[in-house]
């Protein structure tokens, strides 16, 4: 538990909780992505990959920029966590962080997914949610968060005094993503991030600010879809949590497979483009 403040209150402590806040990041001159036009092509798609998440484990597949990729529930309430990285360079990757700053702790339909700096565009948009319907609900929750980090054995290891666990998904997503690239494991596993995770209904208490989490609404048929901005490597563990309703880390929960879809529209978006690199130009006042 955490423990009670020691120091009085001042005088003005109301006063000063009551300042309104201020959004840190307001994105009204930030390029939206037109959505109708991402839209308007999703009727006319060719299936050209599937491929199957195992329950407990993890999976890589490619998404060429310009297609469709679906992350479906297919057999039972199941949450995963996805990596997404530039296929070309490594490097650049999802960033959950300015992600969340752009569009708050939870992603969905028409937000877009950035990668990290020095590159920070949009690698990624959101264009279809069947669980758009769920907003938020009395505890604060919603799903597809972008606040978790992941489940590892590290923190798994800390909190039960040294025991040692290999199907987190950290270590899921490093070793699907060593088999693809073919790097050793610990170099794979310095390319792991910070996750989208999907289906997860998470928040944090309004008392003591804890990240929470509780059962996935998911039900099979639903399925959370984006369009790639780039070419882009996906990596997802279907979480050993299963729907996380009770515990992250465990041999017990029921899990099950997570499958993914790749389409390619007939025809593009009109007017779209790939997002250039960030503009910055790098100097920092030097």
């Amino acid at each position: 538990m955490k423990p009670k403040g020691i120091t009085p209150a001042p005088q003005d402590a109301a006063a000063r909780k009551a300042v309104t806040p201020v959004i840190c990041y307001p994105v009204e001159s930030l390029p939206r992505p037109d959505l109708a036009a991402y839209r308007a092509v999703r009727d006319d798609l060719e299936l050209v990959d599937r491929v199957m998440v195992p329950a407990r484990d993890a999976a890589c597949w490619p998404v060429p920029a310009g297609h469709f990729c679906r992350i479906l529930c297919s057999e039972g309430s199941q949450v995963g966590d996805l990596n997404l990285f530039n296929a070309h360079d490594f490097n650049e990757r999802l960033y959950t962080g300015k992600t969340r700053a752009l569009n708050g702790t939870h992603v969905g339909l028409g937000d877009q997914l950035f990668s990290n700096m020095p590159y920070l565009r949009p690698i990624a948009t959101i264009t279809h949610d069947t669980l758009d319907w769920y907003g938020f609900d009395e505890f604060g929750g919603s799903v597809h968060d972008v606040i978790g980090t992941r489940c590892d054995p590290y923190t798994h290891n800390l909190l039960s005094n040294g025991g040692q666990y290999h199907y987190c998904c950290h270590s899921n997503l490093t070793r699907a993503f060593a088999k693809h690239t073919g790097k050793a494991l610990a170099e794979a596993s310095v390319h792991i991030h910070d996750v989208l995770n999907v289906f997860m209904c998470t928040g944090f208490t309004r008392d003591s600010g804890q990240y929470f989490m509780k059962a996935s609404p998911v039900r099979p048929g639903d399925y959370l879809e984006f369009f790639a901005e780039i070419d882009l490597l996906g990596c997802m563990s279907a979480c050993p949590g299963g729907d996380c309703s009770s515990e992250h880390s465990s041999d017990t929960a029921a899990c099950y497979p997570l499958e993914v879809e790749v389409y390619k529209p007939v025809r593009q978006p009109r007017a779209w483009t790939s997002p250039a690199l960030n503009g910055y130009d790098g100097t920092h006042g030097l």
